[in-house]
């Protein structure tokens, strides 16, 4: 069902809302929903809740909003505990920044040659993303000036605090002007956090997330390294080599839910795709048809997933990594109902190996790699497959009339070994033509 409260009835920008649909947000998360007005109206902030929520969005977005896209000067400061975190939220709000022409954003973090960053810097960034000893390094060089900053963003402060950068925190918000806007989000609120909260916030909104423990269901889980342009080809390879009744695939748009669909399509296999943009009596019907086997591979987003039922699903496919960690366990939960055994792989890019560990963490569960399948084992496959309906049509009976054919052959002195080979090769010609 879709949600009644989307982000177009949040007062934000259409440039922003065109990313949004880019990045394939359908709806808010529960913390996207509570913190982006209270950080639009200029509150300060203190969210409680854990990493793979959704939370960069929530302070990303209303961060872009007061931005004065001309003035070149830093505008936001987003302080995160690891280099890793602080590269993926700088990526993060780049993406939801794209369609804004002269904004730029900029992750500073300590392993990274600092000329680099201090050439960046010298031309210019509205949002540094960065971590607490390496600001301050800038701070120190005058590199970077947080005079005309109006956010402040503690991203993870509670991991911050395990780190030992609290000093180095003041130090860096006694940089910024007294009548800036300070959001702080983090997992657990210790006492010294709420020091930090009291001290530096003027009459913080408490956002509050409950931490759901998330149940994985007994499903074989693999991950594959996969570059964006190979998941077609990929996801061909693997439906060729697993033959799987009924399929479910996951993408995180509306858009590619319908390319992928139509490619599909156009090889043959017997496919629909369901979004939110479908009315409700669309999906009811693609559901229905899904359900008795009269399609046999559903490409879906995760709001239109909600409410799939469906007991024989053999293989899950996330074609895309899943933005929040919550969706995949809903997503691969899909298969292996009722008792039965259910398989879920998940294509990695280069881009996501963070956010698939963070998702392992979250949801305290190992998901092992696995290789790409090789050509010589979807051939073998095939062949398994093939050689598994030949013997059901055998023991069947009814093949009277073919059995004639077959010996009117063998009297142009072909043997039935040499014809059945033939057969076996033709068809696996066709299937791969």
């Amino acid at each position: 069902m879709e949600s009644s409260f989307l982000f177009k009835q949040f007062n934000i920008s259409q440039k922003i809302l065109r990313a949004i649909e880019d990045l394939g947000f359908e709806e808010p998360t529960p913390i996207q929903t509570l913190a982006i007005p209270l950080i639009l109206k200029g509150n300060d902030v203190t969210g409680q809740a854990k990493t793979g929520t959704g939370k960069t969005a929530a302070f990303g977005i209303p961060a872009l909003e007061r931005i004065e896209h001309h003035d070149r000067k830093t505008q936001v400061i987003i302080l995160s505990p690891t280099r890793e975190l602080a590269i993926q939220t700088a990526e993060e709000i780049a993406h939801l920044a794209k369609y804004f022409e002269y904004i730029k954003v900029l992750p500073i973090y300590g392993g990274q040659p600092i000329e680099r960053q201090l050439r960046a810097l010298k031309s210019g960034i509205q949002i540094v993303v960065g971590t607490p000893g390496r600001v301050l390094d800038h701070l120190r060089r005058g590199s970077l000036l947080l005079s005309h900053v109006k956010m402040v963003v503690l991203d993870e402060a509670d991991q911050m605090l395990d780190m030992g950068f609290i000093d180095d925190i003041e130090k860096i918000l006694e940089k910024t002007p007294k009548d800036r806007q300070t959001i702080l989000f983090s997992a657990t609120l210790p006492k010294p956090i709420l020091a930090i909260s009291k001290r530096f916030q003027k009459d913080p909104q408490f956002v509050d997330i409950p931490h759901k423990e998330l149940t994985v269901p007994e499903v074989e889980q693999r991950y594959l390294e996969v570059h964006s342009r190979d998941k077609f080809d990929v996801l061909c390879q693997i439906l060729d080599q697993y033959d799987p009744r009924l399929v479910l695939v996951f993408c995180n748009t509306k858009r590619r839910v319908d390319q992928l669909t139509r490619r599909l399509k156009t090889l043959g296999y017997n496919v629909a795709g369901i979004h939110g943009d479908l009315k409700q009596t669309q999906r009811d019907r693609i559901m229905a048809q899904f359900r008795k086997g009269h399609i046999d591979l559903l490409v879906a987003t995760d709001v239109a997933a909600r409410g799939i039922d469906v007991e024989d699903i053999d293989l899950v496919v996330n074609l895309d990594v899943p933005q929040v960690a919550e969706y995949y366990v809903h997503r691969i939960g899909r298969t292996a109902r009722a008792g039965k055994s259910g398989r879920a792989i998940t294509f990695v890019g280069p881009e996501d190996i963070y956010k698939m560990r963070e998702i392992q963490h979250i949801a305290n569960i190992t998901i092992a790699r696995t290789s790409l399948p090789k050509t010589r084992d979807v051939a073998d496959s095939k062949i398994k497959i093939l050689t598994d309906k030949i013997k059901q049509k055998v023991d069947s009976g009814n093949l009277e009339k073919q059995i004639e054919t077959i010996e009117r052959m063998m009297i142009d002195d072909y043997t039935s070994l040499e014809i059945a080979a033939a057969l076996l090769k033709i068809n696996l010609e066709m299937d791969t033509s």
